[in-house]
């Protein structure tokens, strides 16, 4: 009897350079165990798969070369008449719309999976017809900066995205319960963020933390994002300050994309940018830091820092999406000198058995593993 296939459908070249490219990666890795999978993509910073991509087995890649003029114009200019925002509406081409429906029309095809807004707004029409799951990055209605308009085009295409599939994916309970309210009828499901916590060794936390000197504090995020950029402003310029105040040779580290252009304002930081191997670099720190105060979805940097067996120092809002508990799994931090007594804290102490805490929850939580079974169900 032949297997039925998926299709999952993405804009986002497959590289697991970013979040959204990890998204994507996990969740193939995940449907992958469970049937064949057709990827479609359409390149962007790179033509072909990744290596990692390469490696996953029982996977086929279509790559979509979109077409500039007349066509792609009309296309975009009537995707942009539905009142969603140009984000949703730039990528969509006719090669994407056309390679996509073709393959999910073929026979014996199973889930069809659309894995970002331009993909779900490209598969719109297909997604009236046949039964489409929307792989939602975060719901972002509640949090797009920008003026009213920004917010109410952005919030029209999340109703329309949602009511038409026939399933959506949130990456939080949270996200989920926003999406359950701008469309109560709709089926949401929860489908966390994951990682590879297999292939990821654990550091061995020092049992009794360090006295200062030497410790160092690690920073990971995408900060072309502006939820990242403005945590990252606030560890340096609130939270930092204050820990020196009681450990005043603690080093910091920042690590990802987007910090071109960007100076440390004291030798004491080390502006990495984007490492291609952040093993390191958790090997290396005491405690990571999640100072986030705004934005969607789950942080997958915090569920790696957990997996990695590293102190978590965090704020109310970085947990939100995640099934953490404070003093548990993580330090919470709630303005800057909580977050920075937080991080003294851990340092001092060590922090060993909550990190170890955290380490057993992404296992349990946020593995690859774990998600091909939530799917399944």
């Amino acid at each position: 009897m032949t297997r039925q296939r998926d299709l999952y459908i993405t804009t986002y070249a497959p590289n697991v350079a970013t979040g959204r490219d990890m998204r994507t990666y996990t969740c193939v890795r995940a449907l992958s165990m469970l049937e064949p999978v057709d990827l479609v993509y359409v390149p962007h910073d790179t033509d072909e798969p990744s290596e990692l991509y390469r490696a996953i087995g029982n996977v086929e890649f279509h790559k979509v070369m979109p077409s500039r003029g007349a066509r792609r114009a009309a296309l975009y200019a009537r995707t942009r008449a539905s009142g969603f925002p140009a984000g949703c509406c730039r990528g969509v081409s006719p090669e994407l719309v056309e390679l996509g429906e073709r393959l999910a029309d073929m026979p014996g095809r199973g889930r069809v999976i659309v894995a970002d807004a331009t993909a779900a707004t490209a598969m719109m029409g297909l997604a009236r017809r046949r039964p489409v799951t929307y792989n939602a990055h975060n719901f972002e209605s509640d949090y797009v900066r920008g003026s009213r308009l920004a917010q109410a085009a952005m919030r029209r295409f999340e109703r329309a995205a949602i009511s038409a599939s026939s399933e959506t994916w949130m990456v939080s309970r949270v996200d989920v319960e926003s999406a359950r309210r701008l469309v109560p009828a709709a089926d949401v499901r929860y489908v966390p963020n994951v990682v590879d916590v297999t292939a990821i060794e654990p550091r061995v936390v020092a049992p009794h933390g360090v006295s200062g000197a030497g410790a160092s504090v690690l920073m990971v995020g995408d900060f072309t994002y502006a939820p990242n950029r403005d945590a990252r402003d606030l560890l340096v310029e609130g939270i930092l300050p204050l820990v020196w105040e009681k450990m005043g040779e603690v080093r910091l580290k920042l690590a990802g994309r987007g910090m071109d252009g960007w100076s440390a304002p004291d030798p004491r930081i080390d502006a990495e940018g984007f490492v291609d191997d952040l093993a390191t670099l958790y090997a290396q720190a005491d405690c990571v830091v999640v100072p986030l105060t705004e934005g969607a979805g789950s942080p997958l940097k915090f569920v790696e820092a957990l997996a990695y067996g590293v102190p978590v120092v965090a704020t109310p809002r970085a947990a939100r999406g995640l099934e953490v508990q404070s003093g548990v799994h993580y330090r919470e931090g709630s303005d800057a000198h909580s977050l920075a007594g937080a991080i003294v804290d851990v340092l001092y102490d060590g922090a060993a058995e909550m990190a170890a805490r955290g380490r057993q929850l992404a296992e349990r939580e946020y593995s690859i593993e774990s998600l091909a079974e939530r799917i399944a169900a």
